[in-house]
């Protein structure tokens, strides 16, 4: 869950005439006619443009505030959610601004809410390694604030084999890594992504299916896959939401789950896309039973709150 791809059209007008920004928009209704993607690019255009409103601590704040109230109706326990750093500091957008005000209102909903969080800030990818570089000793600098190093961003040609270096120095320093690969790049990346940059869930993943034998690595080794079925739908990762792999994917025992990706710009938080999914392809009781425990299994959570997770989940089994 990219916490920017939760900027719902109506906050992202008010924070516009907060900040005292013009939209290329005339209305929220102008703004959602134009969620019609094609690929992950016209879909990324946009997202880095609602960006763009997003200016000081407080509206970070809202934004978190906004996704959190929504998790909360959907009985989410645990989010474990990305930021992208350089969507803002390229801008002139602080990173203590970005990250004090997402953590401020993610430590407040642990409180007020019951939603435990971890945060993961990931690197764009169709940037330069070095960029990524030069941005990493701040993200040292809120490590504890910061779980994770994750790769996202427009996937086609940006190989995880370029990230290298920064991975190896985030695995030395102790970061949970994730990243990207295999929802529009070939089942090589997903590969590259487990080799060079050592991750420790993997991000769509769904073309790691085109290789058998790398599918049966990724099952036998019980490495994640966060799967997004109404992203897959909406960037046509597939055709019809009833050609979904994720009954393949359980079937050939790899521990996928379900996220929402960017819900404000896919159709759906998370329980869309377990309903959405259930009803296109029919999940059984068990299908849904056995992902929602994939998720809690797949968390950076601490073994012992997995468990009292878990122990909760089968008490309703």
């Amino acid at each position: 869950m990219h916490i920017e791809g939760s900027l719902e059209p109506e906050l992202m007008f008010k924070l516009a005439k907060r900040n005292g920004i013009e939209l290329p928009f005339a209305s929220v209704d102008d703004l959602r006619a134009k969620y019609n993607f094609n690929n992950l690019q016209e879909f990324l255009d946009i997202y880095y443009q609602g960006c763009g409103v997003l200016q000081t601590e407080q509206d970070f704040y809202d934004l978190a505030w906004a996704y959190l109230l929504k998790a909360k109706d959907d009985h989410v326990v645990h989010t474990e959610i990305f930021f992208d750093p350089q969507s803002h500091t390229d801008r002139g957008v602080d990173f203590d601004t970005v990250i004090n005000g997402l953590y401020r209102a993610f430590d407040e909903a642990q409180n007020q809410l019951g939603i435990s969080f971890h945060i993961i800030a990931c690197f764009l990818r169709h940037l330069p390694e070095q960029d990524a570089l030069d941005l990493y000793p701040k993200i040292q600098q809120h490590r504890d604030k910061i779980l994770g190093i994750g790769l996202d961003s427009s996937e086609l040609g940006h190989p995880p084999q370029k990230y290298q270096k920064v991975f190896a120095q985030a695995q030395k320093d102790g970061f949970k890594l994730v990243a990207h690969a295999g929802e529009e790049g070939p089942a090589e990346y997903v590969r590259e992504a487990i080799e060079l940059l050592g991750v420790d869930r993997i991000d769509h993943g769904n073309r790691c299916l085109d290789d058998e034998l790398l599918t049966a690595r990724i099952a036998k080794a019980e490495l994640a896959l966060t799967v997004c079925p109404l992203s897959n739908l909406k960037l046509k990762v597939v055709k019809d939401l009833k050609d979904h792999p994720i009954k393949t994917m359980l079937n050939k025992g790899l521990m996928a789950t379900i996220n929402s990706d960017d819900p404000a710009y896919f159709g759906g938080y998370i329980n869309d896309n377990f309903y959405q999914l259930a009803e296109a392809v029919g999940l059984s009781d068990n299908d849904i039973f056995i992902l929602i425990e994939n998720s809690f299994k797949a968390s950076f959570l601490p073994e012992s709150i997995k468990q009292i997770h878990l122990k909760a989940l089968h008490s309703f089994s």
